[in-house]
């Protein structure tokens, strides 16, 4: 232990030895450096300049020159001496200017000012003009002028440049370069100006710029240096009244910003309160306030620092902020809502329900802000006498404002009052004199005119401030907003007078019996001119508080509704804590002993007025917990009429709402958790694929039921959002099949038994189930007779039984509203082939539905217009039962007569299919026929038309597509598909002719040259034809389906499709009417992709037989005649026919035939 201590001596002892030889060494330093300024300076005040012969033998060339200034611009302490032995071998008489410019825009270090000392002094030693040059080029950094190239710079870089400059200003004072100490006035001036303090960012820069010039420059300020410092310090010039002035300059400047600290302080204090009440009710900040208070922070703390380093530097004490009772420092927002911050706290926010009512209630505006002291009444007499003697100097406030700043300018002001006074004073004895002299009748006579002008004065004043406060009145029942009634507040302090504030205190009073909304906001007036103007609110409260007596004392059943306004406005009052607790209570119990009639509703209205702002206050908690619990007790004692009853019992809950047991919350384990968070929070479009990597990496053994249960939760979740929850089903049907199959069975399981329950609770469930259903045949994960089977369940499930009114009542639209979201989620798929003839079906028994609804709500009525819009725009809306009944009939007949035509073409294709095999391999002799295998794929398709399962959409191949991409490929493949047969499929048998013609066409071989002409001419014609009989076509239907050629077998063909005779087109002879003919003709009729014919009878007589008769007549007519004409023609001219040939064989074939 000893050696311990003899060692920690030696070390302590070693150490002191160094410290001393530092602090040696340092004052070596420090008098070097300040010996070296001595010299420097007078040298620089007595320079020995070399005259112009010795600058004639120094370099001057403009290249030289440019390269010594352009150093001149990167001045630092490592090429300082490099850049003075330069600046030595050269001339720069003529370019001083440009030498100060690069020392201007210099970018300068605290470690290069003493290098640029050098070069200013060495360049001052030289040249004459160098000095005032610079300084005005470095004053131009504080004073920049009204250019507007400095608005635009970066604040930072500013702020650094002017405190480089000012230490190089500085500098250069003390080693005598500059020599005018008056620039440094100005600056201070500049930078002391209260002005300044309304830019915060500009107040941080003057404050460190301050603080270090009084760091640097304590010379200036008279503080105390050391002894050498003193010596120096005497030989700088700098005069007494010099220091007083820097001295009061920065300590106003001190105060001010002190004054700013403190203002700065309660704001920051005042949004931790009102941030740790936002913590305590909600439990977060928002962004917004969090933002806003780091942002306050951050300038408070910015602030503190500034004005402590300055206070440092002035040797005086940094400003000490005062303490709350809440908050004990001022650090974050989080430890207001601590716990240690104390429980009055957490009793105080819970007074008011939410931000905006406490703020209304709490947060009053400052009318001294917003209106000067004098209409407030608050001013000094002396003030006020001194303003009536001093009308015509406006300016004084202001100069002495500017007076505190510089004490020769003050006693100058002052001279000048006192020499103005006194010729004042002088001139009113010279006119005393006068109006001596004056006889008495002149005086009296003026007198009495003088009376007249002021009492004139006086009325029109008057006058003019009763018609502005009357139009003030008539708008304060408009003021039904916290911004109005505070703007009027405002305007009325420059109405204020005693007459008008009683006069403002009777509208109050006198507000309308009906009008109880207006009594917050003139609660809020009295409230807010309470401030300032106490007799408002005693006035006020006085007359109210005698109203009530009266009225209560009266005991009549008269005048309820101005009993209420009035205890409404007590209550108001109240929360304003303009009323006190004790007037409240006075009432209450006045109202609680004849606890009767009116009494009962003047008690509940103030109960629920200020009941619950008392019952949480602190002061009056318990109190007010004795008056409920006396009130019912009345109330269970009394025989109270059920609205009295109900009025107590709601006043009462108001105040003290019953307490609640904590709602329990399920316990889940950490599995299902995540299997939540994953379906119910995660999942999103960005996160589809994650979550279903996630869902396949799950212990499927486990949770497989679970996953399940919280797939068919799909209204837990967000409703726009089921349809993700499709997509991963349909996603994980590739991995587990059962699973998917589960979902789907799952939910129709659902949709059944919401429709055997009809619960008004499950509706939302029962919406989502159905749109999950429609989303799950967007993902192909169903067929669409699963869906047309759903739709026909939900119209007829539980009609016919006794349970119809209870499983779907006559007023009950819900289930229109389930095939609307159903259909408007997938309905836009059927379009095509036979799901669209499923649709078209399924729409007109759906309207049938909606008819025996009879008038449906509008809503339901607009989403019907919408989905049929949508959907099938120019289907017909039946208007009543007998139309859609008559529309169902026809189509079940038309669906009868289709399945007979069926039948019929397959018979009749069974006896063509020898002739068709033998045609089709003498055409194509290996190979399966064409005509084989599409006669083959139309029998199947036959076959399965009309089954429940969808060829046009919904069906899933095993590949995953569906049979309408398949049937596309096949077409444009050229192989067998449903297409190659839709000319004969359904109808009958192709006919050879078609065959030779096909096979014709593919055997021939033609030059592609004269293929490319002969096309391009045949374009020019058939446009030009199409161009002359654009008119005609546009009125005529287009017909977008194909003869088949077997329709024309043995028949004339015309160019309508029928047969002139033969089989088509003969006049039949009716037997049971006896004579009546009728004549025979074939339909064309498509159904989906395939084509076929049905025979009709029409009566001869009827007039669409007569009409085509007369056509044909007058078609034969016009092609005899044209015969006739290109006979003719012909004759007359060979060399044309050709052409002509050409033309008629577009025209009409027989005629070209017979004419070549």
């Amino acid at each position: 232990m000893d050696q311990q201590e003899e060692e920690c001596h030696l070390g302590s002892g070693l150490s002191g030895k160094q410290d001393a030889e530092e602090a040696v060494a340092r004052l070596e330093e420090i008098k070097k450096s300040i010996e070296a300024k001595m010299a420097l300076r007078q040298s620089n005040l007595n320079p020995e300049r070399p005259d112009s012969g010795f600058l004639r033998t120094l370099d001057s060339s403009i290249k030289r020159n440019t390269a010594v200034i352009k150093k001149l611009k990167q001045i630092n302490e490592e090429q300082r001496e490099v850049l003075m032995d330069e600046l030595r071998n050269v001339n720069l008489s003529k370019f001083v200017s440009e030498a100060v410019t690069a020392i201007c825009d210099a970018k300068l270090k605290s470690s290069d000012i003493q290098a640029a000392v050098q070069i200013c002094s060495l360049l001052h030693q030289r040249y004459k003009d160098f000095s005032p040059s610079l300084v005005q080029g470095l004053l131009k950094v504080f004073f920049p002028g009204k250019s507007g190239d400095d608005l635009d710079a970066d604040r930072n870089l500013k702020a650094m440049k002017k405190r480089s400059t000012l230490r190089l200003l500085v500098e250069l004072y003390f080693v005598g370069v500059i020599e005018d100490s008056g620039i440094f006035t100005n600056i201070i001036k500049d930078l002391t100006s209260v002005e300044h303090l309304k830019d915060r960012d500009t107040t941080q820069t003057n404050l460190t710029l301050l603080a270090s010039f009084a760091k640097q420059g304590r010379v200036f300020l008279g503080l105390p240096l050391s002894g050498q410092d003193e010596e120096y310090s005497k030989g700088l010039n700098i005069t007494t009244d010099q220091k007083k002035i820097f001295r009061k300059a920065f300590h106003a400047y001190s105060d001010a910003v002190a004054e700013l600290l403190q203002s700065e302080h309660s704001l920051l204090r005042q949004m931790e309160h009102e941030n740790a009440k936002i913590i305590n009710a909600k439990g977060e900040l928002n962004e917004e306030n969090a933002s806003s208070y780091e942002k306050l922070r951050k300038s408070y703390d910015h602030l503190y620092r500034n004005i402590s380093s300055l206070a440092e530097a002035l040797d005086m004490q940094p400003p000490v902020m005062p303490e709350d009772g809440h908050t004990t420092r001022v650090t974050t927002g989080e430890d207001a809502s601590s716990p240690a911050a104390g429980k009055d706290s957490s009793l105080v926010e819970a007074i008011w329900d939410d931000e905006d009512t406490r703020t209304f209630y709490e947060c009053l505006p400052d009318l001294r802000a917003f209106v000067p002291a004098v209409l407030l009444g608050e001013a000094e007499p002396k003030t006020t006498e001194q303003s009536g003697k001093m009308q015509e100097k406006p300016t004084e406030s202001a100069s002495e404002s500017f007076q505190s700043q510089l004490p020769a300018q003050d006693t100058i002001d002052t001279s000048l009052d006192s020499g103005s006074l006194a010729e004042g004073k002088s001139i009113e004895k010279a006119k005393d004199k006068e109006e001596k002299v004056k006889e008495p009748e002149k005086e009296k006579g003026k007198e009495r005119d003088t009376d007249k002008k002021g009492e004139n004065g006086k009325e029109k004043l008057k006058n003019l401030e009763g018609a502005n406060l009357d139009a003030l009145l008539q708008r304060l029942p408009g003021c039904v907003s916290r911004d109005l009634i505070d703007q009027l507040t405002v305007e009325f302090c420059y109405l204020n007078s005693k007459s008008n504030r009683k006069r403002l205190v009777r509208a109050l009073f006198n507000v309308p019996r009906t009008s109880l909304e207006l009594l917050p906001y003139y609660s809020r007036l009295v409230a807010t001119l309470s401030t300032c103007m106490k007799d408002i609110s005693t006035m006020l409260l006085q007359m109210l508080e005698e109203e009530f007596s009266s009225l209560v004392n009266k005991k009549d059943q008269m005048n309820i509704e101005t009993k209420i306004r009035n205890i409404r406005f007590i209550g108001e009052l109240c929360k304003f804590k303009i009323a006190p607790a004790g007037l409240v209570f006075s009432c209450l119990k006045a109202c609680l002993d004849d606890f009767t009639h009116h009494n009962i509703d003047v008690a509940c209205n103030l109960l629920e007025t200020c009941g619950r702002f008392l019952y949480r206050s602190p002061e009056t908690t318990i109190r007010m917990a004795n008056m409920l619990e006396i009130l019912m007790r009345l109330k269970n004692v009394k025989n109270l009429d059920p609205r009295h009853s109900t009025l107590v019992e709601n006043a009462y809950y108001l105040c003290k709402p019953p307490e609640r047991s904590a709602r329990v919350s399920k316990v889940r384990p950490p599995l299902h958790q995540y299997i939540r968070k994953l379906l119910f929070s995660d999942l999103d479009k960005s996160s589809i694929e994650h979550v279903l990597r996630q869902l396949r990496k799950l212990p499927w053994s486990e949770c497989e039921q679970y996953l399940l249960k919280c797939f068919l939760k799909v209204h837990k979740g967000k409703y726009g959002q089921i349809h993700l929850i499709a997509s991963l089903t349909a996603g994980l049907s590739r991995y587990h099949d059962e699973f998917a199959v589960a979902v789907v069975d799952e939910v129709l399981e659902e949709i059944r038994l919401g429709l055997e329950l009809n619960d008004y609770g499950m509706q939302q469930k029962r919406i989502a189930h159905m749109r999950f259903l429609g989303e799950l045949y967007n993902y192909e994960h169903v067929d669409s007779s699963v869906i047309f089977e759903t739709l026909y369940l939900i119209l007829i499930f539980g009609h016919g039984t006794p349970e119809q009114e209870v499983l779907d009542p006559q007023e009950d639209c819900f289930r229109i509203r389930m095939v609307i979201t159903l259909l408007e989620t997938c309905g836009h798929y059927f379009d095509r082939g036979s799901s669209k003839r499923k649709l078209d079906r399924f729409l007109i028994h759906f309207q049938r539905y909606i008819l025996s609804k009879g008038s449906l709500p509008l809503d339901v009525e607009f989403d019907l217009q919408d989905l049929f819009a949508d959907l099938r725009p120019n289907v017909t809306r039946y208007t009543s039962l007998e139309e859609v009944n008559a529309a169902i009939i026809e189509l079940e007949e038309h669906e009868r007569t289709i399945s007979a035509d069926k039948s019929n073409s397959e018979k009749h294709s069974d006896t063509e299919k020898s002739s068709i095999r033998t045609a089709s391999n003498v055409i194509s002799g290996n190979g399966p026929s064409i005509i084989n295998g599409a006669d083959e794929n139309g029998g199947m398709h036959d076959d399965n038309g009309d089954s429940d399962s969808d060829s046009g959409s919904g069906t899933i191949e095993p590949d995953g597509r569906e049979e309408e991409e398949l049937d596309e490929e096949n077409r444009d493949d050229g192989c067998d598909s449903e297409d190659d047969d839709d000319d004969g499929d359904g109808v009958g048998p192709v006919s050879d002719e078609d065959d030779e013609v096909h096979v014709r066409q593919k055997i021939t071989e033609a030059d592609p040259l004269e293929v490319a002409n002969f096309d391009l001419e045949l374009r020019a014609v058939v446009q030009e034809s199409m161009e002359q009989r654009k008119q005609e076509l546009r009125g005529r239907p287009a017909l977008n389906m194909t003869i088949p050629m077997n329709v024309f077998e043995g028949s004339t063909r015309d160019h309508h499709g029928r047969a002139a005779g033969g089989e088509s087109g003969d006049e039949v002879l009716d037997a049971e009417t006896g004579g009546r003919k009728e004549v025979q003709v074939k339909v064309l009729v498509k159904r989906g992709n395939k084509q076929q014919t049905k025979q009709m009878y029409i009566p001869k007589d009827c007039s669409l037989i007569q009409s085509t008769k007369q056509k044909e007549a007058a078609e034969i007519e016009e092609k005899q005649d044209i015969k006739r004409l290109v006979w003719i023609l012909v004759e007359q001219n060979s060399k044309s026919e050709c052409i002509l040939v050409f033309f008629l064989c577009i025209v009409d074939e027989d005629t070209a035939f017979s004419i070549w």
